[in-house]
């Protein structure tokens, strides 16, 4: 049986490889297929990167942003050809530039708004974990054998209001004229590592499979990374960006937390989330920055949330992004703002390492930018829509636009749900040992 299921997961890999690599690539009009898999070589900015009069402004970059990067190394390398590998794993870890604005911010973000007005009770409201508990509509506690810690399953109506976010969120992003794309959960761990997530076996955020399989795969993220390999090796038209793509998938994030502000389903390892990945021209990046974050202040105002914006500074900032600001909802059961959503500008930065490029009205071929933010990620959607639609009674109102994708429904109430069996551990008798009848 083992050997049936490895064979039918090399299988199931070759041919999702296939698929997201197999892409009609746009150059003068014509759709030219991609027929073989291939990670392109990186192609860093090396006339910025290796000019020794920049070095001042690369170490001052990295020290602000985690100090992720040696630019020593990367210039000691740069000239000598021996050193070649030595060189390239040095290129990699340089972090994007940084927006100059947000060099001035230091460690703290700068609120640039707020939208909506806090929602006021004639009651203490609860929080979620013991709103939704009460009502029958969430499962956290032992779930080991199942999914582990830092885990949830939804029931009833709870349930049934995640896909109602989904479909509504889905719906508003193609009026905004974003096509849907259905994503692998498993894609090359070069991939993600590219995309720029760590992937190293020291601060790795990522779940990687087994490498006894033919390839070195891992559990995605975010849907923005499986967008982003779809696209590699690809070269537009200048007339088809922006590209915009949405996506729904499963995320799975090997980081923990032990504050007490990430506690329940705020942070967890496996999530449904709706992705927004655009690629721009370059002179487009800093106006489809704006128009995602206008997309998502209008998804959030519309379901009646508050909710401020920030400009992260730069130790907020991960090695791809070159600005990013975070969508902070108010949870009134919590008492503080958590992050309900981010959007990034990663410039070049990704592009330049999956080959993504367009071709100028002029000829000319150049690597795009690309951008992301989540649109709608579930778990964090759900603390701040039920602590703020909480009535009196301890049962939750559902906001007025997601009424029709809940078949009419207005109230979450206590489900009829039976209580759930915990699961008990039975200690395994060694070979040598004899049970007792």
């Amino acid at each position: 049986m083992k050997f049936k299921l490895e064979k039918y997961f090399k299988q199931f890999c070759r041919l999702r490889s296939s698929w997201i690599h197999t892409l009609p690539v746009e150059t003068s009009g014509k759709n030219i297929v991609s027929e073989k898999l291939c990670l392109p070589e990186p192609e860093y900015d090396t006339d910025f990167l290796c000019n020794p009069r920049n070095r001042d402004a690369i170490l001052n970059n990295i020290r602000r942003r985690k100090e992720i990067g040696d630019i020593d190394r990367v210039l000691e390398f740069s000239d000598k050809s021996e050193k070649r590998e030595l060189f390239l794993q040095e290129l990699s870890k340089i972090p994007n530039c940084t927006h100059p604005a947000v060099l001035e911010y230091r460690d703290v973000p700068k609120l640039l708004k707020q939208c909506g007005e806090k929602v006021k009770f004639d009651f203490e409201p609860k929080e979620f974990a013991e709103l939704a508990t009460d009502l029958k509509t969430i499962r956290t506690q032992a779930l080991g054998p199942i999914a582990g810690q830092r885990s949830y399953i939804l029931l009833g109506d709870l349930a049934e209001l995640e896909e109602a976010l989904i479909q509504y969120t889905i719906r508003k992003l193609m009026k905004h004229g974003f096509k849907l794309v259905s994503v692998p959960d498993i894609i090359q761990s070069s991939v993600i590592e590219r995309c720029g997530l760590i992937v190293n076996d020291d601060r790795t955020l990522v779940y990687k499979l087994d490498s006894c399989y033919d390839d070195d795969y891992s559990l995605s993220g975010t849907a923005e990374m499986s967008l982003a390999g779809k696209l590699m090796n690809t070269t537009f038209s200048y007339d088809k960006l922006p590209l915009k793509l949405v996506a729904v998938s499963r995320c799975y994030r090997a980081e923990g937390s032990s504050s007490l502000d990430e506690r329940g389903i705020y942070r967890v390892h496996q999530f449904t989330k709706v992705e927004m990945f655009v690629c721009s021209e370059p002179c487009q990046s800093e106006k489809v920055f704006q128009d995602l974050q206008d997309i998502q202040e209008e998804l959030f105002s519309s379901l009646g949330l508050h909710f401020q914006i920030m400009d992260m500074p730069p130790t907020d900032l991960g090695s791809p992004a070159y600005r990013k600001y975070d969508m902070e909802g108010w949870m009134p059961g919590r008492k503080l703002y958590g992050e309900l959503s981010s959007c990034s500008n990663c410039t070049d930065y990704q592009s330049r390492r999956l080959n993504i490029k367009y071709r100028t009205k002029e000829g000319n071929i150049m690597h795009v930018h690309t951008l992301n933010g989540t649109a709608c990620a579930i778990p964090r959607m759900l603390i701040t829509l039920c602590e703020t639609y909480q009535t009196k009674h301890h049962r939750i109102t559902v906001p007025e636009k997601l009424v029709p994708l809940m078949k009419g429904k207005t109230l979450i109430k206590k489900q009829p749900i039976a209580d759930m069996r915990l699961y008990k551990y039975k200690q395994k008798l060694s070979p040598n040992k004899t049970k007792i009848s």
